[in-house]
């Protein structure tokens, strides 16, 4: 310990000697360090941290599994038998998201909120902070109405009172008593809401049909000790039995089971884990830039540590003096790098919301913590090896007769090594950024289908009683579109409910007229729907192909009629002319003519419609739905809206109006449909972001290190130069001399990253589009930018050994 001891004080006492390298070496490190715990702190909340429920691993979500869809909507009547049923879960829930109108001292609030069966907090294990969670008595149609609080909620809007319990609060115009509130940390899916009422209690007629899904979803936690695979038999069998009991409901439909953790993290786990791969390529690069640096800085302690030698020193102990101010300095770059992670992270996170699943769990917890003790460890046994070992192996009589110069040679071979690694991890990362960047501006140029520019959607609720009836609702949904199209500078305007592009799918099945009538729902087709005024297109900027746009005549009393896509028409009608053909759509049990198609919209996404299994899609008029499910839209409705100008503008004058004709109604969820389009992406701008930002340091990185070397090289060799130009050496000859050595490194630590590249990169292949992972264009530009770049770095000592005076260069030597 005493050793050590010394060995931190001298240590302290030669970083303290040399501010600029100090300085130099702890920014380069922190850079490094600083993006690896980062990203470490992400990857350890998304991926390696359990959900924060307890034994999260016995947590499963259950789906439906139908035509198209591995993961689908579940119905309540099937969920019951599940439920009943299941050998294998201890128990088991359902959830659907409802929102709720909010009357309180104030404005009307839209309120977001979870319909949840009984079981549904002992399901995940969440005991409330106050009051009590449903009975199962309270989770069936004419039991009294009750509401658990959110805990952000009750917090906010009642001030944490704990005499909450037993009040009552109207939501969509029904009283309800508060039995409980659940923690404010409590989330589901990334999310908290607001409140939680009893499913069971949804009278809608619909939910109890078991042709019929609404947007439900269930939950399970499984028995200690049975395996995922005994739960999936289970769970199989429970479907057969269902199939068999009810065919034409349940013929064909499957039970899906997902870890709820792999369900939450989704996809993301490829592109974590390239960025993670990406930021220890960067601290590499800063390992080696440092390593550099120690190696130039020994050059100037040669003469101590041959002395120290000849007094009996051995090369252990050099080597463990060497390590002790590596490790240093590596400990205050992490310290740093510590301090940037938590503002980087907190800064990316915030600024691209919804990219990254379980962001809310992301912290710098104790294993972070460990990591980064942990990197700065490894970082400075990496950097300092090198020059330790050979700064420890000196001659005193070489040291002495040649003046330092005569073991430079070595040392000038590794610090090129160390150039060359340099340069080819900084292609690996600009060719992953470069290709990401590629990728982005071809979803760019990928047409959605609609115009989303000068376009904005919305929701909107309708504060409705149960007793309101369809012409009472399609009344309001009239006076809702005089008011919209009586704003200055609203071009066109639409409800809509059904599918939204890139925010909300929903499906129908159907039969063609003139087919035989399949057997049971799954062996229907099934297309995508979007319930649609007479402006719906017109606000979207969906083109028409042939025939016509829906139009206010198609009313509750026209004939029914769709319009389709051109999916649609040439899945369904190829070689003919849809125009005047019928189908029969079983979900509204009426049978529409086809009277236009429209273009194709990319309701999945711009990069995943192409992969989706349903792309087929009609318009269906709103005004035509039917009567009996009407009641489903009287609560709450999307709108789109096309202006002549910036669309949120006019957002205020939409309050306006709204306010004007119902106080109650509230306007929600408010985006422009450039922003929905920019979302849908979001995970691969952040990966592009990033990746990009990584690529940039290693760049700098590169630069310097080649700066250094060449800087280096060009003092130690001025004698040389010196002697080259006394002989008749032209300035042109020592620039080539110098910029040569700097672009021999450079290319050959190019060709060792585009063999890399070559083999790294495929495994971002599934995160690129509308680009090869071997595409030459960007592996001809990054190599191109980095010999480039190489030269330039070049440059500078290139023009300092130019102007070496041979005769004061060979007189100081």
């Amino acid at each position: 310990m005493e050793t050590l001891l010394q060995d931190l004080r001298y240590a302290l006492r030669m970083l303290a000697k040399s501010p600029g390298f100090t300085a130099t070496a702890i920014l380069t490190l922190a850079l490094g360090i600083g993006a690896n715990t980062a990203l470490f702190s992400v990857v350890n909340g998304v991926l390696l941290n359990p959900l924060a429920y307890p034994q999260s691993g016995q947590l499963v979500a259950i789906y439906g599994k139908t035509t198209g869809f591995e993961q689908a909507p579940i119905s309540y009547l099937n969920f019951l038998d599940w439920q009943r049923d299941t050998q294998t879960f201890s128990s088991m829930a359902i959830y659907r998201n409802n929102d709720y109108n909010f009357i309180g001292t104030g404005e009307a609030e839209r309120l977001t909120g979870y319909m949840v069966s009984a079981d549904f907090f002992s399901t995940l294990g969440v005991t409330p902070i106050l009051g009590r969670t449903f009975l199962r008595d309270e989770d069936h149609p004419g039991a009294a109405p009750v509401v658990i609080l959110g805990g952000g909620f009750w917090k906010r809007k009642f001030g944490s009172s704990l005499e909450v319990i037993g009040k009552a609060m109207i939501l969509n115009g029904t009283s309800y008593t508060i039995v409980g509130v659940i923690p404010a940390a409590f989330t589901f899916y990334g999310h908290d809401r607001d409140v939680y009422t009893p499913i069971g209690q949804w009278t809608d007629a619909s939910f109890r049909d078991r042709r019929v899904d609404v947007s439900a979803h269930g939950i399970g936690r499984l028995k200690p000790g049975v395996t995922f695979s005994q739960a999936k038999a289970d769970m199989d069998g429970i479907a057969e039995n269902l199939a068999a009991a009810y065919p034409e409901a349940d013929k064909a439909v499957g039970i899906t089971l997902v870890s709820m953790k792999e369900d939450i993290v989704g996809n993301v786990q490829p592109f974590l884990l390239v960025l993670l791969a990406a930021v220890g390529f960067l601290l590499l690069i800063a390992c080696a830039n440092v390593a550099n640096l120690l190696l130039a800085r020994s050059m100037g302690r040669s003469r101590e540590f041959a002395i120290r030698a000849a007094m009996g020193a051995s090369h252990v102990r050099v080597i463990r003096q060497l390590l002790t101010e590596s490790i240093l300095l590596a400990g205050l770059g992490g310290a740093l790098g510590l301090l940037l992670a938590f503002w980087g992270t907190k800064a990316v996170l915030g600024s691209l919301p919804g990219a990254v699943p379980r962001a809310n769990e992301v912290s710098l917890d104790s294993r972070v913590l460990l990591f980064t003790v942990g990197l700065s460890l490894f970082a400075g046994i990496v950097f300092g090896l090198a020059p330790a070992l050979k700064t420890s192996r000196v001659s005193l009589q070489e040291i002495l007769k040649e003046g330092g110069r005569g073991v430079s040679g070595a040392r000038h071979r590794l610090q090129g090594v160390f150039v060359a690694v340099e340069v080819a991890m900084a292609l690996v990362l600009l060719v992953g950024a470069g290709l990401m960047v590629r990728s982005l501006a071809a979803l760019w140029r990928v047409n959605p289908g609609f115009n989303p520019s000068h376009a904005i959607t919305f929701n909107l609720s309708l504060p409705a009683a149960s007793t309101t009836s369809a012409a009472e609702t399609r009344a309001r949904l009239r006076h809702f579109d005089d008011e919209m199209h009586n704003i200055p500078g609203v071009q066109a305007v639409s409800v809509t409910l059904g599918s939204r592009p890139m925010i909300h799918n929903s499906s129908l099945p159907f039969w063609i007229e003139g087919q035989p009538r399949p057997a049971n729902l799954q062996e229907m087709h099934q297309a995508m729907f979007y319930l649609a005024e007479a402006g719906f297109q017109l606000a979207m900027g969906i083109p028409l192909e042939r025939g016509r746009f829906l139009t206010p005549q198609d009313d509750e009393h026209a004939p029914v009629v769709i319009d389709i896509d051109d999916v649609f028409a040439r899945t369904y009608f190829p070689h003919e002319n849809p125009i005047g053909k019928r189908i029969n759509l079983a979900g509204f049990n009426v049978q529409a003519e086809i009277v236009g198609v429209v273009g194709h919209v990319k309701q999945w996404g711009l990069d995943a419609d192409a992969k989706s299994t349903i792309e087929a899609q009609f318009d269906y008029p709103f005004m035509q739905l039917p009567e009996k499910l009407m009641p489903l839209v009287a609560d709450a409705v999307a709108v789109v809206l096309r202006t002549e100008g910036d669309p949120t503008a006019v957002m205020g004058a939409v309050r306006r109006a709204v306010e004007r004709i119902d106080s109650r109604e509230v306007i929600y969820n408010v985006q422009t449909m450039d922003e929905v389009v920019s979302n849908s992406f979001a995970a691969r701008r952040l990966s592009m972001i990033l990746l990009g930002v990584f690529a940039a340091l290693a760049l700098v990185l590169a630069c310097i290190g080649i700066y250094g070397v060449i800087s280096y090289l060009v003092g130690q060799r001025t004698h040389e130069i010196g002697v080259r130009m006394a002989l008749g050496a032209e300035r042109g000859d020592v620039l080539r001399l110098v910029i040569g050595h700097g672009a021999r490194m450079a290319l050959i630590g190019v060709a060792i990253g585009i063999a890399a590249a070559l083999g790294l990169t495929r495994l971002m292949a599934n995160q690129l589009f509308g680009v090869s992972a071997h595409d030459p264009l960007t592996f001809a530009g990054v190599a191109m930018l980095l010999v480039i770049v190489a030269v330039a770095a070049c440059y500078i000592p290139a023009r300092r050994a130019m102007r070496v005076d041979p005769m004061i260069a060979l007189r100081h030597e």
